[in-house]
């Protein structure tokens, strides 16, 4: 290890991302790890920025976003969530959901302020809070249902907290914060005086009729929540990297304060590119939930086929499985031996946890994947050859 290192990235190794990425390379494997879609993005989107290219909109863009962009969230946001949004002094257009949640820790949190988040988490939210000097209070959601304990939730609020960091729907358990456990979080929230944080990327890919409810649209929450969301996960743009924040004013200034000397600006073209996706007919995005529910289906039985009893996610693109029956050490042993020896990439969850040992019996798999990849990695998965004898549900068959 480099002898320069700060101390604040010292400890900080190679993403599991990273990691799975290069074994699935390695092995020839079929890639259920990585999770960006295999596919063309937002059509409109694409031609609209390369037209803005060709008009030369190349120079910096205002700091906290183009007014098209603006106008296209705010009308979003009243579209879906009956909200009004002052687009001058609410909106701040950032680079990705990831700057957005780092801009907002760092807006937000001095040294020794306490930050709850839920556990397992994506896993930017950790060093968001550590970089910013504050102090994670960490709850964990349990599987299967992946509830948290009430009381331990009431008890992390104290004088020292600053911020709540939730994310629904939930990168990597799939789960929906359901309507009642929001309500709660509201409250909370107000007796102490409390900051929420939404992170709301998956906003669009919700299954089985549930409803996302946004946090800021419940009563006394828009004065306390500031809600981030991007267009990568709904357009199918993830390299674009276009994210936005929306809050009231002095909560939308925490975020501007950062942005402004993190990266200064987004992208102009692909700004405008976004405003048009970002206005795309109600058909758009019932079509985008049917078909990410469509491949959960599947990707649901290949599993529960293989012997890899799958939790069912209500929204995101990812599915948990339990892999507690399996004669595997933890998580990354599983996985390891999984994309060698199967042929088929997952993420270990672990790296989602602080309480590791709440997450050693799970495997999480992406389905935001071609047909021709999912039937691939049901196939391998099918024939399955588990150490100690266990097979596969395709030769259980024979």
């Amino acid at each position: 290890m480099s002898k320069y290192l700060a101390d604040r990235v010292a400890s900080m190794g190679t993403t599991i991302f990273t990691e799975m990425s290069r074994l699935a390379a390695e092995y020839k494997a079929v890639n259920l790890g990585q999770a960006f879609p295999d596919w063309p993005g937002h059509a409109a989107a694409k031609e609209t920025a390369r037209q803005a290219i060709a008009l030369d909109l190349n120079q910096y863009a205002i700091t906290f976003g183009v007014p098209s962009l603006r106008q296209a969230i705010a009308e979003h946001s009243r579209r879906f969530y009956n909200m009004d949004v002052d687009t001058n002094s609410e909106v701040t257009v950032v680079n990705g959901c990831t700057e957005a949640i780092f801009s907002a820790m760092l807006g937000l949190t001095n040294p020794g302020d306490e930050i709850i988040l839920f556990e397992p988490f994506y896993d930017s939210y950790l060093p968001a809070v550590e970089f910013a000097g504050g102090i994670p209070r960490v709850i964990t959601l349990h599987a299967p249902d992946w509830h948290f304990d009430e009381a331990e939730l009431r008890a992390a609020f104290g004088p020292r907290t600053k911020a709540i960091l939730i994310n629904t729907p939930h990168n990597p358990t799939g789960k929906l914060f359901r309507r009642s456990e929001l309500e709660m979080i509201a409250d909370l929230c107000q007796q102490h005086d409390v900051i929420a944080v939404t992170d709301e990327v998956y906003e669009h890919i919700v299954f089985d009729g549930n409803e996302h409810i946004r946090l800021a649209t419940l009563p006394g929450m828009w004065e306390r929540t500031i809600t981030l969301s991007s267009a990568g996960k709904s357009f199918s743009l993830t390299g674009w990297k276009v994210g936005w924040a929306i809050a009231p004013s002095d909560l939308s200034l925490a975020v501007r304060r950062t942005h402004q000397f993190a990266t200064f600006a987004t992208a102009a073209p692909l700004q405008e590119g976004i405003a048009v996706a970002l206005r795309s007919d109600d058909g758009y995005y019932r079509h985008l939930a049917a078909d990410y529910q469509e491949r959960r289906d599947f990707l649901l039985a290949a599993l529960d086929r293989a012997g890899l009893p799958p939790i069912q996610p209500h929204g995101t693109y990812f599915i948990m499985a339990d892999i507690s029956d399996l004669p595997f050490e933890d998580d990354v042993a599983f996985c390891r031996w999984l994309v060698s020896q199967g042929g088929v990439a997952a993420i270990p969850p672990t790296a989602f946890y602080v309480n590791k040992q709440a997450g050693r019996h799970l495997v999480r798999f992406c389905f935001c994947k071609q047909w021709e990849t999912l039937q691939a990695a049901a196939e391998r998965l099918a024939a399955l050859d588990f150490p100690s004898g266990r097979r596969g549900a395709g030769d259980r068959r024979s």
